[in-house]
């Protein structure tokens, strides 16, 4: 059996779920990791049994044995490098969101039908159980005509710090860390309709908020809690409306004066509505009566650790097999063209529309 080769360009946090998940496939051998900081390079490496430590991912592709990468970096390096391994012939599994913004994500779409090569892009919720059984609802036409969705993925005290909070590496605050999660999921659900205008406001009101006691978070692997800098949103809120009649209504947040944390998904159709999280639940009529009614869906034990080891496999399935790719680069312009918009409603405070 050919063995898919695979290296690792960005050695933070989200590569050790890539990592981990191509660690279970037989036939996929990584051969090469690059990071920056040599040192973190290095014992990623000896902890992963990586036999090629890179500091310069120019180099790193100029490797004849290596066959795909995956692009884990910071945002802003996003577009560059996967541009760069595309056209040294390697196949790209890159990291949401796709770029920093539309413009460069469609550069990446173009160099991939330029070079032949695949460019994936890691909306790894798609590959939730969950999903799955809300879409094959949808295209049963169990919930009919969708005009109405709801998503938000609220966080009371959230924000990572770090080059999160730095708007040349990472391009924004949770619209682009956790919205383009759920923005996409509505999109991916309801058929992939194109949006055509977005009215929005972000808030930079709270920051980072180092002094909180209490609670627990995840914070990035370079955040200073002595120099908490933060010059991106810490929440907002959007009005989307697509080319089939939808709209949707959109919050996020890393820190807000909230009871709980919050992650919802919701759509209303003429027959019958759903809400996806934390569990499945139908609100429909019956015999002249409205039931809310539960279905009986296995739930993932670890759902992080093993949507990600679907969609690192399903990337090897694409390269070694030629499946059709479930996450193509097109749907990662799209959504960027949503993020574009919604920054650029809430700087200018009006409606923004979309062009093609």
């Amino acid at each position: 059996m050919n063995k898919i080769r695979v290296g690792i360009i960005g050695a933070g946090n989200i590569s050790v779920m890539h990592t981990e998940g191509y660690k279970k496939l037989e036939n996929v051998d990584i051969v090469a990791v690059c990071d920056l900081n040599e040192d973190k390079a290095k014992a990623y490496a000896k902890k992963y049994a990586i036999p090629h430590v890179f500091t310069d991912y120019k180099k790193m592709l100029q490797m004849k044995e290596l066959d795909a990468v995956s692009v884990t970096t910071w945002n802003d390096g996003h577009a560059p490098i996967s541009i760069a391994a595309m056209k040294a012939g390697k196949d790209v599994l890159c990291e949401k969101p796709l770029a920093m913004n539309a413009k460069d994500a469609q550069v990446m779409v173009d160099t991939a039908k330029e070079t032949g090569q695949l460019l994936m892009v890691g909306f790894v919720r798609r590959f939730e159980n969950n999903v799955k059984f809300i879409k094959e609802a949808i295209e049963n036409d169990e919930l009919g005509n969708i005009y109405y969705a709801k998503t938000g993925y609220v966080r009371k005290w959230g924000n990572p710090g770090g080059w999160f909070c730095d708007k040349k590496r990472s391009g924004g605050g949770p619209v682009i860390d956790l919205g383009v999660h759920v923005i996409d999921l509505i999109r991916y659900l309801t058929g992939k309709p194109e949006a055509v205008s977005v009215t929005a406001s972000t808030f930079k009101q709270l920051g980072i908020k180092p002094y909180i006691k209490g609670m627990s978070k995840y914070n990035a692997v370079d955040y200073d809690p002595k120099k908490p800098y933060c010059d991106v949103e810490d929440a907002a809120t959007a009005l989307i409306k697509f080319d089939n009649g939808m709209t949707l209504n959109f919050e996020t947040s890393w820190v807000l004066h909230t009871k709980d944390d919050n992650n919802y998904l919701m759509f209303y159709g003429d027959k019958a509505g759903v809400k996806m999280e934390p569990e499945i639940e139908f609100y429909k009529e019956h015999n002249q009566y409205f039931i809310n009614q539960t279905p009986c869906i296995e739930q993932e034990t670890n759902k992080f650790a093993e949507i990600f080891n679907k969609e690192t496999a399903h990337f090897i399935d694409c390269v070694a097999n030629g499946v059709p790719c479930l996450n193509p680069g097109e749907d990662g312009v799209a959504i960027m063209k949503i993020l574009d918009a919604i920054y650029q409603s809430a700087e200018v405070g009006h409606e923004v529309k979309i062009k093609e």
